[in-house]
């Protein structure tokens, strides 16, 4: 069977993509119906063995350690670095406020960032004092030193550096390793926070070549596993100096009676408490399903060309221009109409003919994401309309 047969069988198994053109993958990924069934059947399970039982609880322990492994594998990481968690947001949140923030220190954050972690930043500037300072990495998504420009906006009290990545609006891939090497020039105290929300299941990955301190991914963009699980890295070397934000007995030690003696081991000291267990059944079954296909780097490398294409056919528009002069690097592509017409005007166009993408702000654009279960025939289907339009 060609790899594009199997392709065609694996579509079969996401009601999502019946009978529409798909590509909002960086917003929320479609779910497979072996992760459907996996959920529904975990939520089953519980219900005939007794929702708090110890059939459950050795059940849920199991669930944990299980999903813990899967993403370590998937991350090149132990699984002693990882933290289970609800989305990216959430990670994020554990790695800013865990540090200990003194008035006078500086973070430093690009210009591209997501606007719940910009948020949650601010709050911290107005609660310690801290210096905030914005790198303009978008300017070198067609040309310059991303590494070098970062290099240049940190100062001698920058404690953490915030960046994504996969940028989720421009499609740009921050070279991370340039980057910590950079961090660590500049001082061994200064950190790195990555927000993984649209590099984690579209490219591969091995976090700890990278150096970073911290990495806050999600399981349901493009893994298409469930929202509501998602995690958070953190390095051997970083974890001594990140407290926990967020405490229930998930992540404490307890003694002989019961009492708090001191965090866990590892990740799992940044867990709280009950979760929806079943979930971790469907990403487990949600990244399984996708090996079936090929490995995270074929995947990749499928993404790339199906991204290149569709790059292609935008740029031969005459009233479309893509952000990007040369092809993405990843799976986002984002582009602005010329011709005054409204982006969001087009989005509804689009989505009455069962079209998915969306609009983003700044910059203000649409974006359109392919995966490898992507179709060139969808790719085609989205311009031709783009062109209608």
């Amino acid at each position: 069977m060609s790899a594009i047969s199997f392709l065609e069988q694996q579509r079969e198994q996401f009601p999502a993509l019946a009978n529409k053109a798909y590509f909002n993958y960086g917003g929320q990924g479609p779910l497979p119906q072996p992760t459907l069934a996996a959920i529904y059947n975990a939520y089953e399970q519980v219900q005939r063995t007794g929702p708090f039982s110890q059939a459950t609880n050795s059940w849920v322990g199991q669930q944990i350690r299980k999903t813990r492994d899967a993403i370590a594998r998937e991350l090149g990481a132990n699984t002693e670095t990882i933290a289970l968690t609800e989305d990216v947001t959430v990670g994020c949140n554990i790695a800013l406020w865990g540090l200990d923030w003194r008035a006078g220190d500086r973070l430093l954050i690009t210009d591209c960032e997501h606007p719940g972690v910009i948020a949650v930043i601010q709050e911290i500037q107005r609660r310690h004092g801290i210096q905030i300072d914005t790198c303009p990495i978008k300017e070198t998504l067609n040309e310059g030193d991303a590494a070098a420009l970062i290099y240049a906006h940190l100062k001698p009290q920058t404690r953490l550096v915030v960046l994504s990545h996969l940028l989720w609006n421009t499609g740009q891939i921050l070279p991370l390793k340039e980057i910590v090497r950079a961090c660590r020039e500049n001082s061994s105290d200064t950190q790195v926070l990555v927000d993984g929300a649209q590099s984690v299941g579209s490219m591969p990955l091995n976090l700890p070549e990278t150096g970073v301190d911290f990495y806050a991914f999600t399981g349901h963009k493009w893994w298409c596993g469930p929202a509501g699980v998602g995690g958070l890295y953190v390095s051997a070397a970083a974890l001594q100096q990140l407290s926990p934000t967020f405490i229930g007995w998930r992540g404490i030690t307890l003694d002989a009676t019961g009492q708090p003696t001191g965090w866990k081991s590892g990740g799992q000291r940044y867990e709280i408490a009950t979760s929806a267990y079943p979930l971790y059944a469907g990403l487990q079954e949600a990244i399984a399903f996708h090996h079936q296909w090929g490995t995270p780097q074929q995947r990749f490398q499928r993404i790339q060309q199906l991204s290149s294409y569709l790059w292609k056919r935008l740029s031969q528009l005459p009233q479309v221009t893509c952000l990007r002069t040369s092809p993405p690097e990843a799976g986002l592509i984002s582009f602005q109409l010329t011709n005054g017409r409204s982006h969001q005007e087009c989005v509804e166009y689009l989505e009455k003919h069962r079209i998915f993408v969306r609009t983003l702000r700044d910059p203000d654009c649409i974006r359109a994401c392919v995966h490898y279960l992507t179709l060139e025939s969808e790719c085609d289907r989205l311009v031709e309309a783009i062109e209608r339009f």
